[in-house]
């Protein structure tokens, strides 16, 4: 089907699907954190953790049922880490595939691969990963409440029948990280983030590219997403927004939002047009909120072909596949307008991150 004739893209935001699903539009409960699917075939989940630590180092954690590109396969759980220190140091590693020595609850975040472990009740996690190049043990404490935008779920389709989920339940906490490296242990602490994902379609067959960040800046935690459906879903734009101030949301009503990239080139590597400046624009009636990122490093890239060998590294490049994935450091900065007067400015630094699926899309 056609461009011109797109198939259904959409937030799930009505009473039907909040019944459907079975959960609330005002509470989320901490099963919403539990396993969302049964890990087999077709389906993904993973469960997200990030954090600006005091001594400069910026810190991620996921553990997966599987590679994220290969929904379509079974159960593989891993878990990995990547720490970026203030003097450049980077440390990259995966635990195993623990298929056998794999738990899951289904009424709260309680994730066991292997030694691993990712547990927590919406508020408070403990985060236990340990490789031959690193071990880390992670507390986060949440400072802003569980959110999600309306149900979480986008769904595709006609009959809805694919989709991916999204929860992030701790917008923003408190992190105490104990990080041992070649026998030395270095504790600090810091800022995070947590946020949980499941679908039953390969993100790929529905998703073009997304810009996604979040951050910090002074009493106020933004959460902000940008999503371009595939072709066959006619590119449709799904925006997502959160600004909490002082733990309590103040703005999330995605249809006030306006998102704009300038300042563009083609990232010298992947190929990928990158916006050096992000602007989210959100505007009410009671105040205007300009949420921008502005991209200082590169600090990640991941060319999918480099992940694809073989018979398949060469199906891949005759169907012009290319996807890519890279995460950016810079700086966040809010500001909120009354009327055409700036009231208040506040900025940060914080990550975020450009997910290309599909080919090159042109806005």
């Amino acid at each position: 089907m056609s461009a011109n004739h797109p198939v259904l893209a959409r937030l799930g935001s009505g009473p039907e699907a909040y019944e459907r699903l079975g959960i609330s539009r005002d509470h989320i409960e901490p099963r919403e954190d539990g396993m969302r699917t049964d890990g087999g075939k077709g389906t993904f989940e993973w469960w997200y953790f990030d954090a600006y630590l005091a001594d400069g180092s910026k810190l991620v954690i996921t553990f997966y049922t599987k590679d994220y590109m290969e929904a379509g396969k079974p159960l593989a759980p891993f878990a990995d880490i990547v720490l970026d220190r203030a003097d450049g140091t980077h440390v990259a590693a995966k635990t195993a595939a623990f298929t056998t020595d794999f738990a899951a609850s289904a009424d709260s975040c309680d994730v066991r691969i292997g030694p691993n472990r990712f547990v927590g009740d919406l508020h408070t996690y403990d985060i236990h990963v340990e490789t031959e190049e690193i071990i880390a043990d992670v507390v986060l404490t949440g400072e802003v409440p569980s959110w999600r935008p309306e149900t979480g779920h986008f769904f595709f389709e006609a009959d809805e029948h694919l989709y991916f989920a999204w929860l992030p339940s701790v917008p923003q906490g408190r992190v105490e990280a104990s990080l041992t490296i070649g026998g030395n242990t270095t504790k600090t602490s810091g800022i995070g983030y947590h946020d949980h994902n499941w679908g039953n379609v390969a993100m790929n067959k529905v998703i073009n590219n997304w810009y996604w960040g979040r951050g910090q800046a002074g009493p106020y935690t933004v959460i902000a997403c940008y999503l371009i459906a595939e072709e066959r879903y006619g590119f449709t734009e799904l925006p997502i927004y959160m600004l909490a101030k002082d733990g309590e949301i103040v703005a999330n009503d995605n249809t006030k939002v306006m998102f704009t990239r300038t300042e563009l080139h083609d990232d010298t590597e992947t190929g990928k047009p990158v916006g050096d400046l992000l602007t989210y624009t959100y505007a009410d009636d009671s105040a205007t909120f300009i949420v921008t990122w502005r991209r200082q490093e590169t600090i990640l890239r991941d060319e999918f072909l480099n992940e694809v060998h073989g018979f398949k590294h060469l199906i891949a490049r005759l169907i012009g596949f290319d996807g890519a994935y890279m995460r950016f450091s810079g700086e966040l900065t809010v500001q909120r307008y009354e009327g055409e007067n700036i009231i208040e400015t506040e900025s940060d630094e914080a990550i975020w991150e450009l997910m290309y699926f599909g080919r090159t899309h042109d806005d």
